[in-house]
């Protein structure tokens, strides 16, 4: 059998047309271009597709390609010019080149949400994977610009909507190989050669490792490192073009704001490579090394563009966001969750409704009212946050004012500068009071229970929103049933949800597994990241498990059996190293809320 060659396309008699516009529209072929003779040229098949190698198709002045009339007959063995079979389809000698090849471009569409979509498979092409089943984003960017800490957010998105995703840090080898090399600033000197050759070599490991993983069963990797030249990604690209099935998404942080800068840089002084250096001397090395890198830093443009390299600027940590060429589901999903989220300190409290009727006798689902326990509750519940909101601000201002003893302490100057007309303690509690005072969102199901327990909280100062995403997951036939009577009824059901609780789907009309919440809570999530507003969530133990599951990343094993007590509420403080969570218990009998640690 010969080599295959690139991805075609080839029309049976019955459709030819003059206009080659229209055999593209009807056969609905996105890698078929024309070129200035009116021929059709067809795109190699990449992780990136580069218009640089073409195969052009033989053309007449009275069609786009003349297709010879035995062209069923003709097999591999018998190759033709116009006629090429990618390289991971292998030849059935059922099914004509023609079947084949018209199958293999229905098959790249990459749609893909696990729990709701199910592909079906043929014989004809045995253990074919989809185009972009498998993603690997390459990270862009000079340090201390937010990389980091937007792979750590992506990793926890995409885990949390069950594509299994890993993080691999160049960085990370580079400090397990530091006894061989010296890594302070001189190290990443764009002139040494030498050293550059070691940095590349380091980049490509990594690289490799993040293959293997994928093809172990993985569906995104992250390649986190500054690659900020061109010829760094060129290297990476080239190497992941030798996998078919690997999709490729360049992802280039930018940062303008020199306050956001001068923090990360700070930050900096807090990691593995300057722990116990002294603070001036290891902000001096870094901002050494940061310029050693922008010496030949190559932003991405005009390179990938030419060659339809798909590629995502965040600029500010998401404040301008710019796409390019974006193709692929799992791409449209990254670049829609990046372009939603923000660095604003807020509060994200979680809770369960009160205590309603249901509850008190066992049974799951229906729409029950509170009971008087959680009435009580629901009460007790508004004054609390009103409390924490308050202690909130406080907590904020001790924090700054702790940094800035810390930076003194070191030598360094102050982050927070004064206006010149009130002294850092007055513009500390102004920032206290601004933050004491502005909006707060409730959101709840649409379920009384829910709505209820939001009961006490005045419209006037919350914004109050009754949600129907946030309702509690459908038990279908098994609504108004204690797990008891389902054990007893369905046997067979209730040993099937213990055995795969995420996927199991409750049998009847309208009846939801965990997976089916995960998604209609997704639209949650991306508003969650992207106001800046501090909120309460007010909803159900399922709703709670998922939601708490996504902002603890948790694993998609622990999240469905998390511990999410009634009458208890979780704190969530998002921070720039990941999340501070607290936990509340409500204490009936003392009508307080206690910490538990």
């Amino acid at each position: 059998m010969g080599q295959a060659y690139s991805c075609i396309t080839c029309f049976p008699s019955s459709s030819l047309s003059k206009d080659p516009r229209h055999l593209q529209r009807q056969h609905n072929i996105p890698d078929l271009e024309m070129n200035d003779s009116g021929s059709p040229t067809f795109l190699p098949l990449s992780p990136c597709a580069t218009p640089t190698t073409t195969t052009t198709a033989t053309s007449t002045p009275n069609s786009v390609a003349r297709i010879p009339a035995n062209l069923l007959n003709h097999t591999l063995d018998q190759p033709t010019q116009w006629l090429q079979l990618s390289p991971e389809i292998s030849y059935n000698q059922n099914y004509s080149p023609l079947e084949m090849a018209l199958s293999r471009q229905h098959r790249g569409s990459g749609f893909d949400v696990p729990g709701a979509v199910h592909s079906v498979t043929t014989p004809r092409l045995d253990k074919e994977m989809q185009t972009d089943a498998k993603l690997v984003i390459i990270m862009v960017g000079l340090p201390a610009r937010g990389k980091s800490y937007i792979v750590k957010k992506l990793r926890r998105y995409l885990n949390w909507l069950q594509y299994e995703t890993k993080v691999f840090n160049v960085g990370n080898l580079r400090r397990e190989c530091e006894s061989e090399h010296e890594q302070s600033a001189k190290f990443f000197d764009p002139d040494n050669a030498e050293l550059k050759g070691i940095r590349d070599k380091l980049a490509l490991d990594v690289l490799e490792n993040l293959i293997k993983w994928l093809k172990d069963g993985g569906r995104v990797a992250i390649h986190d490192a500054t690659n900020s030249t061109i010829e760094r990604r060129a290297l990476l690209l080239k190497r992941l073009r030798q996998e078919p099935q690997i999709r490729v998404l360049l992802l280039e942080s930018l940062c303008t704001d020199e306050r956001i800068l001068e923090r990360n840089f700070r930050l900096k002084l807090l990691g593995p490579d300057y722990r116990n250096r002294p603070a001036a001397e290891a902000l001096a090395d870094f901002k050494s090394r940061v310029a050693n890198y922008e010496k030949a830093y190559q932003p991405i443009g005009d390179w990938e563009e030419e060659r339809d390299i798909q590629y995502c600027k965040l600029i500010n940590v998401g404040k301008k966001v710019i796409a390019c060429n974006i193709s692929g589901y799992l791409s449209g999903q990254c670049v829609f969750y990046l372009m939603n989220f923000n660095l604003a300190e807020r509060q994200i409290f979680l809770t369960r409704h009160g205590q309603s009727t249901d509850n008190v006798t066992g049974h799951i689902g229906g729409d029950a009212d509170l009971s008087p326990s959680g009435k009580k509750y629901a009460e007790a519940l508004s004054k609390f946050i009103k409390e924490q909101r308050v202690q909130f601000a406080l907590d904020l201002v001790h924090e700054q004012h702790e940094r800035e003893e810390i930076w003194k302490s070191k030598g360094l100057e102050p982050l927070e500068k004064t206006d010149g007309a009130r002294t850092p303690e007055e513009l500390m509690k102004a920032k206290a009071e601004a933050v004491c005072n502005s909006q707060f969102i409730v959101w709840t199901s649409m379920l009384k229970r829910a709505m209820s327990t939001a009961a006490y909280f005045d419209p006037d100062e919350y914004d109050i929103k009754h949600i129907r995403f946030l309702n509690e997951i459908n038990a279908s036939i098994c609504e108004g049933m204690t797990y008891e009577e389902i054990s007893n009824v369905y046997p067979d059901e209730y040993n099937m949800r213990k055995q795969n609780k995420l996927f199991y789907r409750y049998p009847g009309i309208g009846g939801e597994s965990y997976m089916d919440v995960i998604h209609r809570t997704q639209s949650m999530i991306i508003e969650l990241e992207r106001m800046s507003q501090s909120c309460l969530i007010i909803t159900h133990r399922v709703v709670m498990r998922i939601l708490l599951g996504y902002l603890t990343d948790m694993s998609q094993k622990e999240m469905p059996h998390m511990d999410v007590p009634m009458h208890t509420v979780f704190e969530v403080r998002p921070k720039p190293y990941g999340n501070e969570i607290l936990k509340w218990r409500y204490i009936e009998h003392l009508d307080k809320f206690v910490q538990d640690h």
